[in-house]
């Protein structure tokens, strides 16, 4: 299929409708393309193909993308009969005997998922490379990672393989990989997309699932189809006006957009990720909206405090009843070694320090739901730094104080939304000399992906990035 490419997915689904072709033989496409790149790319890790034949042959529901192909990340997403490594070899073995809801729901909305992408371990980073699966490339430079932890994700898409792909976002791990990419990934609400049956949110809230995709209106059609609580949910979102797919494409009005090139953490940000913030601010600029220099600010101990009390406690309980559950104890060689200090560092705190960072994480919302009763929109760049050589930001990097300093800019812009709670987008408008592609945030007030989708799909009509593809590989 020469025009694969040429469709999203909602495209490909309305060829399907239409009789123009199957979704078997959209599944062989996706197959044969993921047979010719993956060996370079190591996106997808763990096949499903026998599983989409199945649901092939049993017949497919009839949602918005019915027959499309799709990719599921793996990480902490179960499939009924199907791994879920979270990339670590203490998970390996681990075969869900019930599906999560979002798993159920993509079902629903006739997406025929094919196989598992590769996340680092626990999604602990910002780059895509696991001792247990390797190295995930960037389409774009082969060198350099796809982002993390939805890289794998973003590498398929990115690559052509399916036109979107499921990823989930605990720092930045939608966006991230969405910027490194040259892709549209959005961040919803904390309680937009339901996390069950086995827990009820992930990291006290900062954790989010969604999807990279090529177009604006996929990303809003999915999260149309999959929004909403399911049973037993401990929130949820407020439920929006109209569907999200209806706000692509309508004006969003004359906005209000704070401009802040400085990181949230003090990091230092690279000239690239300046230029393609004032680039994005510009071309706002010449879309009617007014955009003012500003910088929201927090206190910086106390929130990295608490983001890493929140992270290191949610690490140590799944370790450890994991370990429990294979009826040994846990020890060192079970994780990666910058996983085990993360692990250990659970230790040290007790429930009252767990309490303060769930306190603090939420302070955190409502300081920046103060600044944003002043501004419609908060644009920023999306990483500090663009996307890294490969190796850099690993978990196993022999050299700790290297990954750290990358670390840090790469979240200094992303990790503030998922503290937070606010819905977050990364928008695809610039690519530096090195032919890299250089994300830009756009943050909204809680519970607003309303007003993102509007101006994504401004954005995407003024600056189209859908025809833009990676060289060859």
């Amino acid at each position: 299929m020469k025009d694969y490419e040429a469709y999203d997915a909602l495209g490909l689904a309305e060829r399907v409708r239409s009789g123009e072709v199957t979704a078997e033989e959209l599944l062989e496409e996706a197959l044969a393309r993921s047979e010719r790149v993956n060996p370079k790319l190591n996106a997808v890790v763990i096949p499903m193909e026998e599983q989409a034949r199945q649901a092939l042959a049993a017949g497919l529901p009839e949602g918005p993308f019915r027959g499309v192909p799709f990719l599921l990340k793996d990480l902490h997403l179960n499939t009924a009969g199907v791994r879920t490594t979270n990339a670590c070899s203490l998970f390996a073995d681990f075969v869900a005997d019930t599906d999560s809801e979002l798993v159920v729901r993509y079902r629903q909305a006739g997406l025929v998922a094919f196989g598992k992408t590769a996340s680092p371990e626990f999604g602990n980073t910002c780059c895509t490379e696991s001792r247990l699966f390797g190295d995930t490339h960037n389409p774009w430079n082969l060198a350099h990672t796809p982002g993390g932890s939805s890289g794998g994700s973003a590498a398929a898409v990115a690559a052509g393989i399916v036109p979107m792909a499921n990823a989930s976002d605990g720092g930045g791990s939608i966006r991230i990989p969405a910027s490194c990419c040259g892709l549209f990934g959005l961040k919803p609400s904390r309680g937009r997309t339901p996390m069950g049956p086995s827990v009820g949110e992930g990291w006290s809230g900062m954790s989010a699932v969604h999807c990279v995709s090529r177009s604006v209106r996929d990303s809003a059609a999915l999260l149309d189809a999959t929004a909403g609580p399911d049973l037993g949910a401990p929130y949820w979102a407020p439920a929006p006006e109209r569907p999200w797919l209806e706000e692509v494409g309508r004006p969003p009005g004359r906005l209000r957009i704070a401009l802040q090139t400085e990181s949230f953490n003090d990091s230092p940000v690279h000239p690239d990720c300046v230029a393609a913030a004032e680039d994005a601010a510009q071309l706002c600029r010449e879309l009617g909206h007014e955009v003012v220099p500003a910088r929201f600010q927090t206190e910086l101990d106390p929130f990295r405090r608490a983001t890493g009390a929140i992270i290191s406690a949610n690490l140590r309980a799944t370790l450890e009843d994991r370990a429990a559950a294979l009826g040994r104890e846990l020890c060192q060689d079970d994780v990666e070694p910058t996983n085990w200090l993360l692990a250990m560092a659970a230790s040290g705190q007790g429930s009252a320090e767990y309490a303060r960072a769930v306190r603090r994480i939420h302070q955190v919302g409502r300081e920046l739901a103060s600044f944003l009763q002043d501004y419609d929109v908060l644009l920023s760049p999306t990483m500090g730094l663009p996307p890294q050589k490969i190796g850099v930001l690993s978990l196993s990097n022999p050299n700790p104080q290297e990954q750290l300093g990358a670390l840090m800019p790469t979240i200094g812009f992303t990790q503030l939304m998922n503290a937070a709670g606010n819905p977050a987008m990364s928008v695809p408008l610039y690519w530096n000399e090195a032919g890299l592609p250089i994300g830009v945030q756009f943050a909204a007030r809680s519970a607003d992906e309303a007003l993102l989708f509007r101006l994504a799909g401004q954005l995407e009509q003024a600056r189209p990035w859908f025809d833009r593809r990676p060289p060859a590989i």
